[in-house]
């Protein structure tokens, strides 16, 4: 007698992540040592090291449940986004907030607009709830924007919009963002995934309209896991109204965020060194591949993030001969990119052993 499994189970597609080092390295008999991961968009130079202080610290208390309400991580973001910690919700990474939406928000058959090349999760939340999921064509491996506008109907209830956007690394305009905030109905929640949002040099800032209350549909998601490099401790969080800040609260487990990920988060914040620095290695590591890459005869989409999107022939093949040289990329085709490896952008000695192994790798 088989287990009555809820239905959307058989349709719901699942998230192929990264390959770690160490899966390669078994795999392939390669020292873990000499393999470099250049894939899911990590911070090269690691974790902040104020973070790394605080955690070690902070395992002392390892015995002890974490502040379920996280009261000093909410009051210090709070304090440098200049809003209210009311208006704060934390999330073991800036995926489980857009859980929380979908819990909150989605009922069977019930649409979620996004892009064509959108995050994988996004499929994956509207699937999971029964929702029915709204796929408009991209513009240039890019959000058109004003056609996902289009796109709202009456049973839209969340439009989700990521900005840059992963895995193309592509940058909506900022008067095109205003206009989809402007113009979208009040009872759709548009959902902004900033994940990337510190590696920009002049992002489109959203908070004024979260700090004065004017959206109530608007639902900023950003991570710790990219520029601060505490992928590995899973924290991210969303920025709201105060009143669908209480619904997702509802629906968040207690202790979602672990003692060592609030000490680390908290520390990381203050790190400003660590910061500048990453930003200062992904621009240099942008311009690097952007030089060099069409040397090799390879296009790719300019990025705005910390990985560039390379168009290498059979992505498949390409990533299976890096990953044969020690590199793991991402090869595209779950995106449905075939032609096409993702680079996360690594130090520049990881940079050049890419670029040699690619060039290897295309007999160039």
């Amino acid at each position: 007698m088989s287990l009555p499994y809820n239905p959307s189970l058989a349709t719901l597609p699942v998230y192929q992540p990264g390959r770690p080092i160490e899966e390669v390295a078994r795999e392939l008999g390669l020292p873990a040592a000499g393999i470099i991961k250049l894939a899911s968009n990590e911070n090269p130079f690691g974790p902040s090291p104020l973070a790394l202080a605080a955690m070690e610290t902070a395992l002392r208390q390892t015995h002890l449940y974490p502040d379920g309400n996280a009261f000093y991580l909410k009051a210090r973001l709070a304090e440098k986004l200049q809003v209210q910690p009311a208006n704060l919700v934390l999330g073991s990474g800036s995926n489980e907030i857009l859980e929380f939406v979908g819990h909150a928000l989605l009922r069977p058959g019930d649409e979620v607009v996004v892009s064509q090349y959108s995050f994988a999760v996004y499929a994956i939340v509207t699937h999971l709830f029964g929702g029915r999921l709204v796929t408009v064509p991209a513009r240039n491996y890019a959000h058109d924007l004003p056609a996902m506008l289009r796109a709202v109907t009456p049973r839209t209830r969340i439009v989700f919009v990521a900005n840059p956007n992963n895995p193309t690394g592509t940058l909506a305009p900022a008067r095109e963002v205003r206009q989809l905030v402007e113009e979208l109905p009040p009872d759709v929640l548009l959902v902004m995934d900033e994940a990337y949002l510190e590696f920009l040099e002049d992002p489109t800032d959203l908070l004024p309209l979260i700090r004065s209350g004017a959206r109530p549909n608007l639902l900023l998601a950003r991570t710790f896991s990219k520029i601060y490099g505490l992928a590995g401790l899973r924290i991210g969080y969303g920025i709201a109204a105060p009143e669908l800040v209480a619904a997702l609260e509802k629906i968040r487990q207690p202790f979602n965020v672990n003692l060592l990920a609030q000490a680390g988060a908290l520390a990381a914040l203050e790190d400003e060194e660590h910061i500048r620095r990453t930003r200062a290695n992904n621009r240099a590591g942008l311009r690097f591949f952007e030089e060099n890459l069409p040397q090799l005869g390879l296009e790719f989409v300019r990025s705005a993030a910390n990985f560039i999107l390379v168009k290498a022939g059979d992505g498949a093949a390409v990533f299976q001969a890096l990953q044969k040289d020690g590199i793991i990329v991402r090869p595209m085709q779950g995106y449905q990119l075939p032609e096409f490896v993702r680079i996360s952008i690594g130090t520049p000695a990881e940079n050049e052993r890419c670029l040699a192994s690619l060039r290897k790798a295309l007999g160039r």
